[in-house]
């Protein structure tokens, strides 16, 4: 492959996260160490915690989301730096998406971490702790969609499809009740349903106050043009529209990701070659679930910017 290729840029969320990530590259790319600086002069204490932890500390939601964003882009514009490549289009799974506007254009640094901050406490605080789950469930989604809908009318409660991650595994959330009868319903059925150690029920109806507190926010953000296209989770359409983009970030809180979609749209638009920029390996290992054939890599480390190649 040369230049031509036709990449996408994948952004990775929440369970991701290692102590000291990034900082590698910070301390070898002059541009990624501005990002780290910038972090840090908006959000006090945030670098210290991505490069020395105490992990207990950044594995919290309100701190785990600014660092993913600040690790993420930290990489996205090292390696920009380091090959003069840049995406086609560009997508982030739940938290990702809004590395992607940054790395898009869309969104300042700045703004997507005081953002992310935000976003963080109000999911956290959005339920109380013990009174939501999630679930993973490997199986036919249309199996796990129809069961969470029956639960749900039968119980009253809150169950649906959190994340729709690949062809066979699908999150559900909601309330506790809502999901141990759901999993076991689909357990009934043959299906495999794995509980998932969460601090909240993320991405469903139970994160609305989240949502709503959220918006305020996100409407007074800054939105400038879309330097490429980012596929947002809640339609799974590239979008690149800079009125539209907070609203699909206030929908993207309680609705599913909707991630085997996601993949597919950027298959449909030419793309070759799939990259995931920051720490681990889940969206990467995600698409070749989605798309065995794909071809992908990963930009996390400051040697894999220096080795990399098409």
């Amino acid at each position: 492959m040369t230049g031509t290729s036709r990449i996408a840029a994948l952004f990775p969320g929440q369970g991701s996260h290692a102590v000291g990530m990034g900082a590698d590259i910070a301390a070898v790319f002059p541009v990624a160490g501005a990002v780290y600086i910038e972090a840090e002069a908006t959000l006090p204490g945030l670098r210290t915690l991505i490069e020395t932890g105490p992990l207990e500390n950044l594995t919290l939601t309100a701190n785990q989301q600014p660092a993913l964003v600040a690790a993420s882009v930290a990489a996205f514009r090292a390696w920009q730096a380091q090959t003069g490549l840049s995406p086609v289009v560009a997508a982030g799974h739940s938290l990702g998406e809004y590395s992607a506007l940054v790395a898009a254009g869309v969104l300042s640094l700045a703004d997507a971490l005081c953002l992310t901050r935000e976003r963080g406490e109000r999911m956290q605080q959005a339920v109380p702790v013990g009174v939501g789950a999630m679930s993973a469930v490997m199986g036919d989604p249309a199996v796990v969609t129809e069961v969470c809908a029956a639960v749900a009318a039968q119980s009253a409660q809150v169950v649906q499809p959190a994340n729709f991650n690949a062809p066979t595994q699908t999150v559900i959330s909601g309330e506790k009740a809502a999901v141990d009868a759901a999993a076991a319903e689909l357990k009934s059925r043959g299906l495999k349903a794995i509980p998932l150690k969460v601090s909240a029920p993320f991405h469903c109806a139970l994160m609305a106050p989240a949502a709503e507190g959220l918006a305020p926010a996100l409407v007074r953000a800054t939105y400038g043009p879309y330097a490429f296209p980012v596929v947002a989770n809640v339609t799974a359409e590239p979008g690149q529209d800079p009125a539209a983009t907070p609203a699909l970030l206030e929908q993207q809180i309680t609705g599913a990701v909707r991630w085997v979609e996601t993949i597919q749209a950027l298959a449909a638009q030419g793309v070759d070659t799939f990259v995931e920029f920051g720490p681990g390996t889940v969206l990467t290992g995600l698409v070749k679930r989605i798309l065995p054939d794909a071809r992908t890599l990963n930009v996390g480390t400051a040697a894999q910017i220096r080795d990399f190649t098409l």
